[in-house]
């Protein structure tokens, strides 16, 4: 697996990429957001700091997810609630705040490539004019196809893997995005509200109060 860390202190930058390798991945290093734009094409998962001299690392991300699916994780001296929930709403797949151990990190990586492994292998599903391809991470209503963030199409995949069933938030936010996320549910709220607009169809996702939500089962 190749992960690229976007890094620009030395300091920082050089044991981790060590340590990575230790731990069997081969490693990639770019210092700036330009080189890691560059880069990316050749990564199997991106480990990005959010503090780089050029382009800051949410732009980064921002114009990663323009044309990539790529996984990317935002590793980061910023901890405020705003800044993470920032970082994952432009597509982040998980955001790890500075400092962190080395065991951590890596557990953090093989969670994330893991769920991105288990889309890849199942089949297209159609619900009604809604479809749902987990092997290239894309969605279509009346086979036109909608673009969607990397937690969106998560939140969606989930949901769709048993139609009709009610998920509650507290699965949803751990399977979606991370069993020790600390910042507020109410970023759940609002990939929900996005989806209902970009899948053109309100009624589709459906609220069950105090619980969470399901895929309507047509």
């Amino acid at each position: 697996m190749r992960l690229l860390v976007v890094e620009d202190d030395d300091a920082i930058a050089a044991p981790l990429v060590e340590g990575l390798r230790r731990a069997g991945y081969s490693v990639d290093r770019a210092s700036t957001g330009t080189e890691a734009l560059a880069r990316v094409t050749h990564a199997d998962l991106v480990l990005l700091d959010l503090g780089l001299p050029d382009l800051d690392g949410s732009e980064v991300c921002r114009q990663v997810r323009k044309t990539s699916a790529v996984p990317i994780i935002v590793v980061s001296a910023r901890g405020d609630e705003s800044d993470r929930v920032l970082g994952l709403e432009l597509g982040a797949d998980d955001y790890l705040v500075k400092p962190f151990s080395l065991r951590e990190l890596v557990a953090r990586v093989r969670a994330v490539s893991r769920r991105a492994t288990t889309d890849g292998e199942q089949p297209a599903q159609r619900m009604g004019a809604v479809e749902i391809d987990r092997r290239t991470r894309r969605v279509t209503v009346d086979e036109r196809e909608v673009a969607l963030t990397p937690k969106e199409f998560d939140l969606l995949s989930l949901l769709g893997q048993d139609p009709g069933a009610v998920v509650s938030r507290e699965q949803i936010m751990d399977e979606v995005w991370d069993p020790h996320w600390y910042g507020p549910t109410r970023t759940l709220d609002v990939h929900v509200a996005s989806l209902r607009k970009k899948l053109g169809d309100p009624g589709l996702i459906e609220t069950v109060r105090t619980v969470g939500f399901r895929l309507r089962d047509s």
